[in-house]
């Protein structure tokens, strides 16, 4: 599934072409996706002008000068293509502008499409319960603290609840765990402050550094251009069950089940 990165790499993509331009037509391929397409799709953005695009976690949005937004969620398989030399039977959405033509394609349509009024985005009801931006200023470690206090559950289990903080995924989430040495076994209520201060720079920068080389590429994202991203390559712990610790050189990656979700980390020196 697309995470936080990959939304955010998205939509700067389209951003590049996108912004400030008329939507000259738009076209479904079918009625729906993970859920219908809304019955005044075609006529609500069929004339409308692009005036930014954003990110709110792991969902892109649109905003027109209708004071409408378009939310749109990649699910596991979706991916915009920007001027497509040929149709694809996955193009489930087109937008067309007076020089480009950006199709959302979806082989599995786990993803999905909505329009809310602009001034309403922050009580859409996925929005209305997430906690703060993981790369914004509202998430502090005194914030994280409060939130995971006298917590049972397992830090890695309660990073992912988008309630606490919106967009973390799971790839993300165990590659800063790991750098921030914290054992994602342990208990919220039993994480420190100065285990947080260590844990709030590590998502910081694993989440800018995915974004900077454009995501991770994994079975199919892709960016907008058609190339794909290479955070996969820099992996310290996802998907790396059995090698040997790049940091302590004596611990050997292990793999766990948590929440039905896999964990890599070391044992040797997260703690």
């Amino acid at each position: 599934m697309p995470e936080l990165p990959e939304v955010e790499t998205t939509v700067r993509g389209l951003a590049q072409f996108l912004e400030g331009q008329r939507i000259e037509k738009v076209a479904l391929g079918r009625p729906d996706m993970r859920f219908p397409f809304p019955v005044d799709l075609v006529q609500v953005m069929t004339g409308a002008r692009v005036t930014g695009l954003g990110r709110r976690a792991k969902y892109g949005l649109i905003h027109t000068d209708r004071d409408t937004s378009m939310i749109f969620h990649l699910g596991m398989s979706g991916r915009w293509r920007i001027d497509p030399e040929q149709a694809d039977k996955h193009d489930h959405l087109v937008l067309e502008t007076a020089d480009h033509c950006f199709a959302l394609n979806d082989p599995r349509r786990f993803g999905y499409v909505d329009l809310v009024d602009t001034a309403q985005l922050d009580h859409w009801p996925a929005f209305a319960v997430m906690g703060p931006e993981p790369l914004g200023e509202d998430l502090t470690v005194e914030q994280l603290f409060a939130a995971i206090k006298g917590r049972k559950q397992a830090i890695k289990l309660l990073l992912l609840d988008q309630r606490i903080v919106a967009g973390l995924g799971n790839i993300y989430v165990c590659e800063a765990l790991f750098r921030a040495g914290i054992d994602p076994r342990k208990a919220g209520g039993r994480i420190w402050r100065p285990a947080l201060e260590k844990l709030l720079p590590a998502i910081r920068d694993v989440l800018t550094e995915s974004i900077r080389d454009g995501g991770s590429s994994l079975r199919d994202y892709a960016r907008p251009d058609g190339e794909l991203g290479y955070f996969a390559t820099r992996f310290r712990v996802y998907g790396r069950e059995g090698d040997d610790c790049r940091r302590c050189g004596g611990g050997t990656i292990r793999r766990i089940v948590q929440g039905g979700r896999s964990t890599w980390f070391c044992p040797a020196c997260q703690r």
